[in-house]
C-alpha cells in the first residue's frame, strides 16, 4: 500500500476517534476536525510535512459546502424576516467589519488586510450556532430568530470576500476602490449569466435526469452542476466557492432541492472534515506557544468587540434588550467561514502564513467556547437587563382594539392550530393565537386572524394575550419538551387555568399531566376512536351507548388503545424504543413453566409488562385477574415495552 493512502488512512482514523471524544464532551466535531489535523500536522506526527497535498480534497470541500449553503438560500424565508436580515444583519457585519478593519490598519496591517480581517471577525460559526440552538430546543424563541436572521446576512456577505479576496491579493493596496469595483462588476456578470443558465436550463436537465430513475445519474449530475459552476467562476479569476454557492441558489427553488441536499450530504461531510483538518495543519506549535499571551488577549478582544458591536446595531434597530444581547453572546465567535477567508488570504498573499495561523488560533478557541456562550446566553442577558415587556402598543392592530373576555388562547397556528380557530369561529367563539414563525404570522394578519408573534413559553407575551381573562389554554403543536416548559410557566401564575394540550401519540401523557396539563388529546388514538365510533354507528349501536365507551376509553387514558402488533414496517429507533408499547403473543406448550402458574406468580410486573389477554381456544379474556391460572395451548398476549416483553417472554417459557 502506497506510503500517502497509509497516511490518508491513518488520518481519517484519527479524525473519526476526535469526532468520538468531542461528541462525549459536547464540543463540535468541527473543532475535533481541526485538532485532528493539528496533530497530524508539522507540529506533531508530521504525517504531511506539506499540507497542500491535501488542498485539492479541502477546496473540493469548501465547493459542496458552499452548494448546500446555496440550496438553503430561501428568497421567501429572507423576505420575511427582511427587517432583521438587511436591518440587524447589515448593520452589525458592516460595523464589525469597519471598526476591525480600522483597528487593524492602525496597528500596522495593510488596508487589504484590514478588511479581510473586518470580514472574518464579522463572520460567526452557522453550523455550530444552528445545531447548538436546536438541540437545546430553543431555535424558534425570537432571541435566536435574531441569531438566525443574522447568520443568514452573514452567509450572503461571505459571497463578495469570495468575490474581492482573490483580485485584492494580486492588486496591493494601490487601486483598492477600483479592484473592489471591478471584482463587483465581474461578479454580478457572472451570477447573472449562471442564475439565467440555472433558470432555463438546469431545470430541463434535471427533470430528464430524474424521468430515468437512476440515482447514480442524478448523484453525477448534482456533482457537475456544483463543480461546473465552480470551476466556470475559477476560470473567471473568482473563487470555486462563489461558483458552488450560486449552482446551489440556482436549484433551491427547484422541486429536486431536498433529493439533492440528500445526495450531496455525505460527500460534503467527509470532504468539509478534510478541509478543517487541513487547517488545523497550519496550526504550529512553534508558532502557538511563543504567542499563547497574544492568541488569549486576542480571544478576549474579538468576544467583546463583537458583543458590543453587536448589541449597538440592535439598538439602531430598537430590538428588545434581553433578545438582542442573547443573540450577541450566541455570535461573539468566529465562523467555519472565516478559515475559508483566512485560507484564500493566505493563497493570495493577503495574510502571512504566521498570522493566519495566530488569527485561525483564536478563532477555533473562540469555537470551543460557543457551547458555553449559547446555554448561558439568555440567563447572562437577563442580568444585564430589565425583563422586557410586551407592550399593548405593541400588539397588531386587529388585536389591540378587541375586548378579549373568556376567550381562547391558541399556542401555535399550524395545520392543528387553524382547525381549531375554524371551529372556534363558528361557535362565535374569541380566540388569540400566538405563532413563532414569522411567515406565517405575517399571512394570518393579513388574512384577520388574531395572532401575535411570539415565544410561547414567555409569560409577557402570554400576559399580552389577555391571559388574566381566558377562558382556557390550548397547545396545538406537538413538542413535549416546549410543551411542557409552557404549561409549568402557566401552572406558576394561573394554577386553576384549563390548559388542553394535543400531542400525536400517547407516548407522554404521563409527562403533560404531570406538569399541570387539565386534558391531553393524543391524536392517533382520538383518531381511533372516531374511526370505531362509526364503525359502531354503522353496526347499529346506539348513540348513547358509542358515547359512553368513547367517554371511558378517555376517562381511563385510551386503556383499550395502547400497544400494537410489531410488523415489518413498524417503526422502531432508538428514541422511541422505550415509548412504544407493543403487544406480543406468547403460546404456551405442555412444557412451558407458566403452566399451572397463576399470572401474579409468572411476576410479568416486575419487568413492567402487564398481560393484556388471554386466549383460550375461541375464548378471549381480557384484562384477567392476578389469579387466574395458565393452562396449555394457551395464548398470552402480553403489553409492554420492546426489550421487556423479550424478557417477560423467557420467563413465561423457562422461568428465567
Amino acid at each position: 500500500m502506497p506510503s500517502e493512502l497509509i497516511f490518508v488512512l491513518v488520518i481519517m482514523i484519527l479524525a473519526a476517534l476526535c469526532v468520538w471524544g468531542f461528541k462525549r464532551i459536547q464540543l463540535p466535531p468541527i473543532l475535533a476536525y481541526l485538532v485532528a489535523g493539528f496533530i497530524a500536522g508539522p507540529s506533531l506526527l508530521n504525517f504531511f510535512p506539506h499540507s497542500a497535498q491535501m488542498h485539492i480534497f479541502a477546496e473540493v470541500g469548501i465547493v459542496f459546502l458552499l452548494f448546500s449553503l446555496g440550496l438553503e438560500f430561501s428568497l421567501p424565508k429572507l423576505i420575511a424576516m427582511r427587517n432583521l436580515v438587511f436591518g440587524v444583519g447589515l448593520a452589525q457585519m458592516t460595523i464589525t467589519t469597519t471598526v476591525v478593519a480600522f483597528i487593524g490598519n492602525m496597528f500596522g496591517l495593510s488596508v487589504t488586510a484590514s478588511i479581510v480581517l473586518g470580514g472574518m471577525v464579522g463572520l460567526s460559526s452557522t453550523a455550530i450556532v444552528i445545531k447548538q440552538t436546536s438541540e437545546m430546543k430553543i431555535l424558534n424563541t425570537p432571541r435566536s430568530q435574531i441569531a438566525v436572521a443574522v447568520l443568514l446576512f452573514q452567509d450572503l456577505a461571505v459571497v463578495p470576500f469570495l468575490i474581492i479576496i482573490p483580485l485584492l491579493g494580486e492588486s496591493g493596496d494601490v487601486s483598492i476602490i477600483q479592484t473592489i469595483l471591478l471584482s463587483l462588476g465581474k461578479g454580478i456578470l457572472v451570477i447573472a449569466g449562471l442564475l439565467w443558465f440555472g433558470r432555463l436550463v438546469l431545470p430541463i436537465i434535471f427533470r430528464e435526469v430524474a424521468s430515468t430513475r437512476t440515482d447514480e445519474l442524478f448523484v453525477l449530475t448534482t456533482i457537475i452542476v456544483a463543480l461546473g459552476a465552480a470551476g466556470l467562476t475559477y476560470g473567471m479569476g473568482l473563487s470555486l466557492a462563489l461558483g458552488a454557492f450560486l449552482a446551489g441558489m440556482m436549484l433551491s427553488e427547484s422541486r429536486y432541492r431536498f433529493q439533492i441536499e440528500a445526495d450531496i450530504r455525505p460527500f460534503r461531510d467527509i470532504l468539509m472534515g478534510l478541509f478543517f483538518i487541513t487547517v488545523g495543519m497550519r496550526l504550529e506549535w512553534s508558532l502557538i506557544w511563543p504567542n499563547t499571551h497574544w492568541i488569549a488577549i486576542g480571544l478576549i478582544v474579538l468576544l467583546a468587540t463583537k458583543i458590543l458591536l453587536f448589541r449597538f446595531s440592535t439598538f439602531i434597530f430598537k430590538t428588545p434588550s434581553t433578545d438582542a444581547w442573547s443573540a450577541a453572546f450566541k455570535l461573539s465567535q468566529m465562523g467555519e467561514f472565516s478559515f475559508i477567508l483566512a485560507a484564500l488570504a493566505v493563497t493570495y498573499n493577503v495574510f502571512s502564513a504566521d498570522f493566519s495561523g495566530i488569527i485561525v488560533s483564536i478563532g477555533v478557541v473562540s469555537m470551543a467556547l460557543t457551547p458555553f456562550m449559547v446555554n448561558n446566553s439568555y440567563a447572562w442577558a437577563q442580568k444585564l437587563t430589565v425583563k422586557d415587556t410586551l407592550s399593548h402598543q405593541d400588539l397588531p392592530l386587529r388585536v389591540r382594539n378587541k375586548d378579549f373576555q373568556n376567550h381562547v388562547i391558541l399556542l401555535g397556528f399550524g395545520r392543528v392550530g387553524q382547525s381549531a380557530a375554524k371551529m372556534l369561529t363558528m361557535e362565535n367563539i374569541k380566540y388569540v393565537a400566538i405563532d413563532i414563525d414569522p411567515i406565517r404570522v405575517q399571512e394570518a394578519l393579513q388574512g384577520s386572524e388574531d395572532i401575535i408573534f411570539g415565544d410561547v413559553g414567555d409569560m409577557s407575551i402570554l400576559r399580552a394575550a389577555f391571559i388574566e381573562q381566558a377562558a382556557a389554554v390550548v397547545l396545538t403543536f406537538d413538542e413535549t419538551h416546549k410543551a411542557q416548559q409552557s404549561i409549568s410557566k402557566i401552572r406558576e401564575h394561573f394554577p386553576k387555568l384549563p390548559v388542553i394540550v394535543r400531542t400525536k401519540r400517547d407516548y407522554d401523557l404521563d409527562k403533560l399531566y404531570a406538569v399541570g396539563a387539565s386534558q391531553v388529546v393524543p391524536e392517533l388514538q382520538e383518531a381511533s376512536l372516531m374511526l370505531v365510533s362509526q364503525i359502531y354507528h354503522y353496526c347499529g349501536i346506539p348513540i348513547s351507548r358509542i358515547l359512553k365507551r368513547v367517554q371511558a376509553e378517555r376517562k381511563h387514558r385510551y386503556n383499550h388503545l395502547h400497544g400494537v402488533f410489531p410488523g415489518e414496517t413498524t417503526e422502531v429507533n432508538f428514541e422511541k424504543e422505550d415509548k412504544l408499547q407493543f403487544l406480543h403473543a406468547v403460546p404456551l406448550g405442555a412444557s412451558a413453566w407458566a403452566v399451572g402458574k397463576t399470572i401474579e406468580q409468572c411476576d410479568c410486573q416486575r419487568h413492567s409488562v402487564n398481560v393484556y389477554s388471554i386466549r383460550r381456544g375461541e375464548n378471549e379474556l381480557i384484562q384477567p385477574e392476578i389469579t387466574h391460572i395458565l393452562e396449555p395451548e394457551d395464548i398470552v398476549v402480553l403489553s409492554g415495552r420492546p426489550r421487556r416483553i423479550e424478557r417477560a417472554e423467557r420467563k413465561l417459557l423457562y422461568g428465567n
